[in-house]
C-alpha cells in the first residue's frame, strides 16, 4: 500500500520535514494576501505545497509565476476539502503535514512548537495551534479556537468558542493539552498516520472531516492535542458562510455519518436517535421562525444520512480492525446544547464538569 513510504515516528536526529499544504479553489485573493506569511515561516526543513481543486481563475498561474519554489498539485476538479487534500497529499512526502486554510495568516514561529510537541511524544498523532480571528486578533476564531471537544450527542465546540460565542483571548487557554479534535483550518499531523487511516472521508466533501479523522485516530489509540504556543489568524467563512444552507446541510449530514462510523455499537442505537430528535426540534423552531432554508437543510441532511447508511456501515466494518474504543479525551459527558441554550452557559469554563 502507498502509505508504507511514510514514517510513523522518527527520532529527531535532524529537524523533521514539514510540508505546509494549502488547498485552493478560485482563491487567488487569499493566496495574494496570505502566502507571504506562510513563506516567512522560520523553520529549517519546510516546504509549501499548493493543492488546487480545479480552479477556473488564474490562481495556479499566479503561484507558478510568482512563487516558483512552491510545489503545485492540480486535481482534476473540485473534490471538496476532504477529497482535495486526499488526492493532493498523495504526491507530498514529508514527516509532518501542516494542513492550512488559504485564508490563514501564520506567526513566523508557528511551526516549531507543533514540531516539538509531536517529536516529543510518539502517541500524539495530530495537534493544532491556537486559532485567533484575523479581524479581531484578541478573540478566538470560530474554527478551532484553542482545541476541539464534543458532547455526548455529537455537537462539537472549542475552548474559546461554544456555538456562536467566541471569547476574547486573555491567556485562559494557553496550556497544551489533549483534546478531542484539531481544526482542519490548521491541522498538524503525522503523514504516515494520515495515509494509514485513509485520510479524510472523501464522501464528507467538506465540514466535520477533521473531527471524523481525529475520532478514528483516537479510536486507534492515538492522542490529539492543542499547542497554544503556536498561533495563527483565521479569516473564516472563506468558502461558505455560517448561515449558508449548504454548510448547514453538510454539517448535520456529516455529523450523523461520523457518529455512526465511530461510536461504540451500543451507543449508535441510543445516541443517534436522540441526536436526530434534537436536530428535528431545532429545524421546527427555525421553520416557525420563518427560516425555511435551515429547515430544508436539516431535513435533506437526515434523508441523505438514511440513504448513505449502507456505505457508512461498510466504512464502520472496514475500520473495525483499527478500533480499540479506549477512553477518549475531550468528550463532554453532558449536553452542550442544554447548557448553552437553556442554562445560558456561554463559555467553555462555564460548562459544568467541562472536560
Amino acid at each position: 500500500m502507498a502509505y508504507v513510504r511514510y514514517a510513523y515516528f522518527r527520532p529527531p536526529m535532524q529537524p523533521s520535514h514539514v510540508a505546509t499544504a494549502i488547498l485552493n479553489w478560485n482563491g487567488k485573493n487569499w493566496l495574494e494576501q496570505f502566502l507571504p506569511s506562510v513563506l516567512s515561516t522560520r523553520y529549517p526543513r519546510h516546504s509549501v505545497v499548493l493543492i488546487d481543486n480545479g480552479s477556473t481563475d488564474d490562481s495556479v498561474e499566479f503561484v507558478r509565476n510568482n512563487y516558483p519554489n512552491i510545489m503545485v498539485v492540480v486535481n482534476e476538479g473540485n473534490l471538496g476539502f476532504a477529497g482535495g487534500y486526499n488526492e493532493g497529499l498523495r504526491e507530498v512526502q514529508a514527516d509532518y503535514y501542516a494542513i492550512l486554510n488559504s485564508d490563514v495568516e501564520v506567526d513566523a514561529n508557528w511551526l516549531q512548537p507543533l514540531v516539538d510537541l509531536l517529536d516529543s511524544n510518539p502517541q500524539i498523532a495530530a495537534c493544532q495551534p491556537k486559532v485567533l480571528s484575523f479581524a479581531q486578533p484578541d478573540s478566538f476564531e470560530y474554527a478551532g479556537a484553542s482545541g476541539g471537544f464534543i458532547d455526548r450527542y455529537g455537537f462539537p465546540f472549542c475552548r474559546g468558542r461554544v456555538f456562536e460565542t467566541c471569547e476574547h483571548d486573555h491567556g485562559q487557554y494557553n496550556d497544551a493539552r489533549p483534546v478531542f479534535w484539531a481544526t482542519g483550518a490548521a491541522l498538524f499531523i503525522r503523514s504516515g498516520l494520515f495515509h494509514y487511516h485513509g485520510g479524510f472521508d472523501k464522501d464528507f466533501f467538506a465540514h466535520m472531516e477533521e473531527i471524523d479523522l481525529c475520532w478514528r485516530l483516537q479510536n486507534a489509540g492515538h492522542e490529539i492535542w492543542v499547542q497554544p504556543r503556536s498561533v495563527v489568524y483565521h479569516v473564516g467563512g472563506g468558502t461558505l458562510g455560517k448561515e449558508n444552507p449548504r454548510k448547514t446541510y453538510l454539517n448535520f449530514r456529516n455529523n450523523l455519518i461520523m457518529m455512526t462510523k465511530n461510536l461504540p455499537l451500543c451507543q449508535v442505537f441510543t445516541r443517534i436517535p436522540l441526536r436526530m430528535g434534537i436536530d428535528g426540534q431545532a429545524a421546527l423552531k427555525e421553520l416557525f421562525g420563518g427560516n425555511w432554508g435551515f429547515f430544508k437543510a436539516i431535513f435533506t441532511a437526515h434523508m441523505h444520512f438514511y440513504a448513505s447508511l449502507p456505505s457508512t456501515l461498510a466504512k464502520r466494518r472496514q475500520g473495525k480492525r483499527k478500533r480499540k474504543f479506549h477512553g477518549l479525551a475531550g468528550v463532554y459527558a453532558r449536553s452542550v446544547v442544554l447548557w448553552y441554550y437553556a442554562r445560558a452557559k456561554r463559555t467553555f469554563l462555564q460548562l459544568p464538569n467541562h472536560p
